[in-house]
Formats: structure tokens, sequence, C-alpha cells
């Protein structure tokens, strides 16, 4: 519906926020099962709550007959610290309205081998109306980050929650700490979520994204404190109507889109809006990132508004030569970047160079919009550097700009 409004207004930002406001009402989110639903407590059906004994069989069954209810249900994890081992929890369901509150703590076993090439730890698949409710996932992941960054062969490492193939998903003030790799991954979903999280790990930690988002449509996240090693959001090809308001980020890698443009045939990313956040001490603020190699993805109609840097090392980056290793393609980049809009974005640039817009010389970057950009460094004039890249500036202009 969103791309329809793009196309046919002049004004298209203001009517796409519009527009994804309507579509996150009528979308409708689930509402968590009601106190008189069917409770199922994993305590009564032999979880632990000592940290020690493996409770993964009690959650299972108390997913299982939630799952199996005709009716609204809810699985219960009470007070407590629960050892869960590597846990799918599948759809679909007999019912749309299942509640996982959680008042207590996951806990990962601590050897990272258990889980570490399983590629999850906690997963929820193919359901309909499931809630999360409170409560914290410990993913210990302390040990296989050592492992990482000592250079020795290690397993790739464990998601700690990842929702996949799913709708009309609420997660609410779910804490996930030491994720082993990402945090949180919404893959192939509908009409999802995120409010009052909190992601806590080391800014050393890699791999660790606090929020990641593939082939998705119809994210929210809300009133969010994400600190990691990695991004505090990262958006992956495929995802769309995006809505990401209110987020705390730092440490971390800053909110990103990308990195795009990895596989020749993929898809793009469109109608993100990020309002409202706040970047401490990060590598970057919001970042677009695509690799130089032929691809027919894009980024476009994005907007990124109301948002402070606080000694941020790139708080405005388009890079569209990504290379995190060494030995990539010197290619220029297929990805199609088009219709950015900065808007009411100020603080502190940890680096002179405050706004870098490196665009494709094959494809470059269109429609960028900067409004209201006040970006320092230190007690010197920032810079901003651009490569490819066209667009227009108006009101504050600091540092200028170079479009």
């Amino acid at each position: 519906m969103a791309g329809l409004f793009f196309n046919a207004c002049p004004n298209y930002r203001a009517v796409v926020v519009l527009a994804l406001s309507i579509f996150m009402l009528l979308s409708g989110s689930p509402s968590p099962a009601t106190a008189d639903s069917a409770q199922y407590d994993v305590v009564s059906l032999g979880a632990k709550a000592d940290g020690k004994t493996d409770s993964s069989k009690a959650f299972l069954s108390a997913w299982a007959s939630a799952c199996g209810s005709t009716s609204a249900a809810t699985m219960y994890v009470p007070q407590g610290r629960f050892l869960v081992r590597s846990a799918s929890f599948d759809g679909p369901c007999k019912n749309s309205a299942i509640t996982v509150r959680i008042d207590g703590t996951l806990v990962a076993p601590s050897d990272y081998n258990v889980n570490g090439d399983s590629g999850y730890w906690i997963v929820l698949r193919h359901v309909t109306g499931v809630s999360v409710i409170g409560g914290t996932l410990d993913g210990q992941g302390t040990g296989l980050w050592a492992c990482k960054l000592s250079g020795k062969s290690c397993p790739s490492g464990a998601t700690s929650l990842e929702i996949s193939n799913s709708q009309n998903i609420l997660v609410s003030e779910l804490s996930s700490l030491n994720s082993q790799m990402f945090h949180m991954v919404i893959n192939g979903c509908q009409n999802v979520k995120m409010q009052g999280v909190m992601v806590s790990a080391s800014g050393t930690s890699p791999n660790t994204d606090g929020i990641h988002i593939s082939a998705s449509t119809g994210v929210t996240i809300l009133n969010s404190k994400i600190g990691t090693g990695d991004d505090c959001v990262s958006i992956g090809p495929g995802s769309n109507n995006l809505w990401i308001e209110n987020v705390a980020c730092g440490p971390g890698h800053g909110i990103s889109i990308g990195s795009l443009g990895k596989d020749q045939q993929e898809d793009g990313v469109q109608n993100v809006t990020v309002k409202t956040v706040t970047f401490t001490g990060t590598q970057n603020g919001v970042r677009i990132k695509s690799w130089a190699r032929p691809s027919n993805g894009f980024a476009r109609n994005i907007l990124f508004q109301h948002a402070i840097m606080n000694n941020v090392q790139n708080p405005i980056i388009i890079d569209q030569n990504y290379c995190p290793d060494s030995g990539c393609s010197t290619k220029d980049s297929g990805v199609r970047v088009s219709d950015v809009t900065y808007q009411d974005i100020h603080g502190t640039s940890a680096t002179e160079v405050a706004v870098k817009f490196d665009c494709s010389s094959k494809y470059p970057c269109t429609g960028i919009t900067m409004q209201d950009v006040k970006l320092t460094y230190g007690d010197q004039v920032a810079t901003a550097s651009c490569a490819n890249a066209g667009g227009t500036a108006s009101g504050t202009e600091q540092p200028s700009s170079c479009l």
C-alpha cells in the first residue's frame, strides 16, 4: 500500500508516515491471553529453577499443550533460572492467542559447543498470534566470543531468539543478555511488534547484532535499549514497511540497512522509517551498506528523522564499498540507493568526516535529502564527503552539504 503513495504523492514521506501508522493499527498485534485462559506452568511439568537442571523437555511440553489448545492459552515461566538447550517452538497451532509469559530467566548452556552449530537457541517457527511478555534470555556467550577473538576455530554461534515464517507476533519487555551470535532475528515474518526490548552485550562481542530483520514486512521496534558489539538493528534484503522509533543504541555499530548486494539476485529494502533515536559512542549512526559487486538489489524510500549523535564515529554514512574482510571485490555495487531523507539530525561526531556518501559509480545514489542537520566535531569544523551522490539540502547545514 505504501508503495502506491510514494508514486502518487509529491509529499510522499509524510503520506508514508501516516500510511505506516494506519497499517500498524489495522494489522493488529496479538493481545496477550486473558487471565482465564488455560495456563501451562513449566515448573508443574518438571522444570527446575536452579539454572543447572536441563528443563528443555518441560518447556517443550508446556508449548505443546498451549499450541494444541483450541482456545487462548498461556505458557508460564515463573521466577528463577531455567537451563534450556536449543528448543524449537513450532506451529501451526490450534489457536492464535498464545502468551508466553516469563517472570524468570532462560539460561543457555555455558559450553558453547552444545548450541554453537545449531544456528539458534530459542526459535518460534510457523506460528500466528503469539505474545512473548517479560523475562530474560541469558545466552552465556562470553566463552564463544573469547574463542572467536583468539583466532581459533570456533562454532559460528547460536541466535538467542529467532522468529521465522510467522505473523502477528508481539515481543514486549524481553531482555537478552550476552548472546553467542545475534540476539534476536525476525525472518520471513509479517506484522511483528517489539517494544520495551533490552539487549546487552560487550561492545567487543563479535557478530552480536541486537535485532536483525530479513525478508519481513510490517515490523515495528519501539522504546528499546540496545548495546552490543555489532549493529543495534540490522535490516537485510527483502524487508519493507518497517518502523523503528525511540531506540537508544550504544555501544554498537549503529542502525544499518544492509549489508545488501552480497548475492547477485536479491530482494531490496524499502519504506523504512527510523525516528527519535539516540546513538552513544557507536561506530556508526544511521548507515546504508552494500557490497561492491553486481546485484539487482535496492534501498529506497528511507527516512531517518530526529536522531541524536553522541560522539559517533560515522554519524551519517552510505557505504557502497562495504568490505569487512580482505580480498573483497573492487567492482561497482549494483545496489540502487534512492530517496533517502535525513531530517533533524544533530550531535557530535568522533571523526572529522561526519557525513559520508560513498556511492556506486555505476548506479549513483539519487534523491538524497538533507534537512536541518547539525553535527560538530570537537572544536573543529566537521566535514562532509560525497562520491557519486545527488540530492538537495535545506535548513541548517552543518557540515556544509557536499551534495
